[in-house]
């Protein structure tokens, strides 16, 4: 199971990944940078001009290892895989529960509204007595608002486009306040409420990326366990859009990526001059700072914790697979519901 958290993130522009025997090389100006044993790898996330040669293609679409190509400011552009090894069975059932997605959305949506509410939380509890008085009570009453419309959640009738409703609801209120937990000391990283196609501010711009990575984990979680990453629940289908991916990615961005975020800008780690302004107003990260975001995520996925349904202690990298298997048994039938994932 550990292997599953093992990506090749490739960003130096001009960078060359070729097969030599059983091993991925990776090359920049034709110096040898990197090398990795295929079977100590599950995925390799290519970010600008990079070569990947055939034969590494063909390699990794034989040993399962997907391959996927981002643009340089980390959008999605393709995925190479081999043969899709999918359970039929699985997922007529899959298709069969999105007709009536109602039980499932409703554990998705409790799931991020929880996560979300416990991010404010830690926030009051680590930086309260720091926080302006005008801030602080706008973070309590939306942890208040969370509170409630968590329960109504949970006691919510069977009607899938009130349980939408209430998760646009929650995300307005989130990230309402969230600007309020940033502590840089650079007064230009701020947060002006979502934008995404383009990010319009640095905090936009570190959570996109972030959630770009997330999204590529929890589609590998969905075809890990067989299920199909295009046919979601919470998330329309629509053509090109993994729509369970994201729909896995709701309920953990909250205490993987969004926690990780602002610990990046608080302790430093990410200042102003990290980012780069575009002629359209985009505001992205540049290459070195993407290295440094990398290294967070990838020890962030280390980080153990205990799963609040399995009972059992595993790291944070592996929840998108646990949270797929889960809801895997759910549509077999061996649990009676999809058991949200509490993040701590």
């Amino acid at each position: 199971m550990k292997k599953l958290l093992n990506t090749v993130y490739v960003t130096s522009e001009g960078a060359a990944l070729s097969k030599d025997g059983e091993n991925l090389v990776v090359q920049v100006e034709g110096e040898e940078r990197a090398r990795a044993p295929f079977h100590m790898i599950a995925s390799v996330v290519a970010f600008g001009a990079v070569l990947l040669t055939p034969p590494l293609l063909q390699a990794c679409a034989a040993r399962g290892i997907t391959v996927v190509l981002l643009d340089r400011n980390g959008r999605f552009q393709a995925r190479v895989e081999g043969p899709t090894s999918g359970n039929v069975l699985l997922r007529r059932q899959q298709y069969r529960a999105s007709e009536r997605p109602e039980a499932i959305v409703r554990s998705l949506v409790a799931g991020k509204v929880a996560n979300q509410r416990a991010v404010l939380q830690r926030a009051l509890r680590d930086y309260g007595e720091e926080t302006q008085i005008s801030a602080k009570t706008a973070i309590e009453a939306a942890v208040a608002r969370l509170g409630g419309i968590l329960r109504s959640v949970q006691i919510s009738t069977s009607d899938v486009n009130a349980l939408r409703g209430a998760e646009g609801e929650a995300a307005q209120l989130y990230f309402g306040v969230f600007g309020h937990l940033i502590r840089s000391p650079d007064p230009a990283i701020v947060f002006r409420g979502r934008s995404r196609r383009p990010p319009l501010d640095p905090m936009n711009a570190l959570l996109s990326f972030l959630y770009t990575l997330l999204t590529h984990d929890c589609r590998s979680a969905a075809e890990t366990v067989g299920l199909d990453p295009a046919v979601g629940f919470l998330h329309r289908d629509r053509p090109g859009r993994p729509s369970l991916a994201l729909d896995l990615m709701e309920e953990m961005r909250p205490a993987l990526v969004d926690r990780l975020a602002l610990s990046l800008v608080n302790r430093r780690q990410i200042r102003i001059q990290d980012f780069r302004m575009e002629d359209n107003g985009a505001v992205l990260l540049n290459d070195e700072s993407r290295k440094t975001v990398l290294s967070a995520w990838q020890e962030r996925k280390k980080t153990e914790r205990r799963h609040p349904f399995l009972d059992e202690t595993a790291p944070l990298g592996l929840a998108p697979f646990l949270q797929a298997q889960l809801l895997a048994r759910h549509l077999r039938g061996d649990l009676d519901a999809y058991p949200p994932w509490f993040g701590k």
